[in-house]
This record gives C-alpha cells, structure tokens and sequence, in this order.
C-alpha cells in the first residue's frame, strides 16, 4: 500500500520506580501521498511521541509504521524532520546548511546546486545564502530548517511544533510559506502544533488526541488548508463553519485539560 500507515501503534515508557506510562494506545490511521496532516490535543496526549515513532527515533511497544508497504525500522531520508528550533548548523552558512543533506549522500554541486538555489529563492532566503546562521531571525532560521528538509527530497515532512517559537506575525507569514511548498511539492506532511487555529489553516486533516493513554479522539476534514494556498490567511479565518469549529475543538480540549485536573486533583 502507498503513503504512510500507521498500524495499530501503543507505546509505553517503563520508568525507574517500576511503573509505566501508557503513552499511546491502539493509534491506526492511515495517509495518502500529498496529505497534510495537523494534529493537536492536550499536552501529554503522546503527539510528539507519535511523531517520533513515524520519523524512526522511537520504536514502539506494539503496532508498527509502513511507508509504501515496507515497515519503518530507524529514521531514513524519506522521512524528514523539521523541529520547533532549527538544529542547524551554527558553523555553515544558509546554503551550506540546506545542501548538507544531498553532500552527505555523495551528490556534487551539478546535481544538488539548482534544486538548492531553488529552494532558497522560494522561501525567500537568495538574498541570505552567505549569511551566517547566528545572524537570521528565528523566522528566517526556521525557513533554512524547512529548505533543508526538502534539499533531501523525502517522502514525507513530519513537523514538531515548527512555528511556536515565532511572533505571530511571523508564524502567520511561515504558515503560508508551509501551505505554499505543499502545494508545489506534493509532499505529505504531518504537523504537530498545539494552536487550534493553526491546526485548522493547516490541516487538510487535522486529529484531535487525548490522553491518558494517547489515542486518536475524532478526526476532521477540512477545506481551509486549500483555501489559504492562494488567499490571505486571516480572510480564510472568515470562512463559514470555520469559528464554530474552532470552538468545538478548544471546547474539546478544554474539557480533556479539566478532566486531567480532577484527577490530578483527587490522586494528591
């Protein structure tokens, strides 16, 4: 089967005391190529760890992850990760950085060198190729940590928390940025956010998690994803049915944080 699979994924962390925590429980779905997955719910609803059993940092406790029929055993470039802070290379400049990744594979500046520069003038970053990465905002980092991702051409794009760090004017220009390579890449992408309006503007898909364990709680189809590619994303906002769900959705995660607050509550 193509895309990515998730199959029937549980993990548990065994802690020194001799107890565990159940991260995750029973979490099957299923992405076609060109997807773009938003996924969001309360914090310690396992959404990093989910993200990090896909990229092949984690190997879970039951289930197993398929990409184009053959099971994820450890991280691979057709997987790539783009982290809430760059994890760049402060030593290289902008376009050192975003070439790392095709150099490592033994590929010479005539085979990588358009691909990069292309890269570069798309997310706006041309004018800052010689630039060292200390001397970017975090915004414009942020955009090396994306073109670098894409220099290594994988299949899918897994995002953890990539814009929160960022002003929210920033974070408004990045979320465009993100919808605009999506569309021109076909990539599938799965991005971990914690901002329900986020979620809704990047999410063709978008998966509300809750906790304890971590499991998929109801799942959305959405069409403003599309709508943002070629409009200003605060008139997609404007859109119809787009607050009503915004607030069912923070309504939803609002009861999982109080629920999670009784019981902390009763177990002191």
């Amino acid at each position: 089967m193509s895309g990515l699979s998730i199959e029937n994924i549980s993990m548990r962390f065994d802690l020194p005391n001799g107890s565990s925590v159940q991260a995750l429980k029973n979490v099957s779905l299923h992405l076609k190529e060109g997807e773009l997955m938003s996924v969001l719910g309360p914090s310690g609803c396992g959404k990093t760890t989910l993200l990090n059993i896909v990229a092949g940092f984690l190997a879970p406790t039951e289930g197993h992850i398929a990409m184009n029929g053959h099971k994820v055993h450890g991280p691979d470039a057709e997987r790539g990760m783009v982290f809430q802070q760059g994890a760049l290379f402060e030593w290289m400049n902008v376009r050192d950085n975003v070439s790392f990744g095709p150099r490592m594979k033994g590929q010479r500046e005539a085979e990588y060198g358009s691909q990069v520069d292309h890269l570069l003038d798309v997310t706006g970053l041309g004018d800052f190729k010689d630039k060292a990465i200390y001397e970017l905002s975090g915004g414009m980092q942020q955009r090396v940590a994306l073109a670098r991702c894409l220099a290594n051409d994988p299949d899918v794009i897994l995002m953890d928390e990539p814009l929160g760090a960022l002003d929210a004017l920033t974070r408004e220009k990045m979320q465009g940025l993100v919808l605009k390579l999506w569309k021109e890449t076909g990539k599938t992408i799965i991005l971990i956010t914690h901002s329900v309006e986020e979620a809704l503007l990047l999410g063709e898909r978008l998966l509300v998690m809750a906790p304890r364990p971590g499991r998929i709680h109801k799942e959305y189809r959405l069409p403003y994803a599309d709508m943002g590619v070629n409009a200003d994303l605060r008139e997609v906002k404007k859109s119809e049915g787009y607050s009503q769900t915004r607030e069912e959705i923070l309504s939803m995660i609002w009861d999982m944080e109080e629920e999670i607050m009784g019981r902390t509550e009763a177990a002191q």
